[in-house]
């Protein structure tokens, strides 16, 4: 059984993990809205997080005029794999970080050796 958190109080935790960043690389995220939807892609069930966009690592000169890049962040595979509010707050903040550390170029090999899998 998965622990229930409105949608609101979600939201409050996805925002809490971002004010944990540091400045330094919060302040180095570039073009890029943080969002927070219930359902993953079809396809897609057990998928807690998601980078949609140009890492900074890959943008060069031509890179402009394009739309933000996205995270998603899902709640209700988030709140299936928890068993305590304190797991939930945990898992957003693992998870945010991670879909982050995409924005930034880090592949997933690089994250599961830093231990955000």
């Amino acid at each position: 059984m998965s622990i229930e958190i409105a949608t609101s109080e979600f939201e409050d935790l996805v925002r809490q993990a971002l004010d944990d960043i540091p400045a330094v690389l919060a302040e180095l995220v570039d073009n890029c809205v943080i969002l927070v939807e219930d359902h993953p892609p079809p396809g897609e069930p057990d998928l807690l997080g998601l980078y949609d966009g140009v890492p900074l690592t890959e943008r060069d000169s031509f890179y402009a005029g394009v739309l933000p890049d996205r995270i998603l962040i899902y709640r209700l595979p988030i709140l299936a794999v928890c068993d305590s509010a304190a797991d939930v707050v945990e898992e957003v903040h693992i998870t945010v970080v991670h879909e982050i550390a995409h924005h930034f170029g880090i592949d997933d090999d690089r994250l599961h050796e830093l231990g955000y899998d």
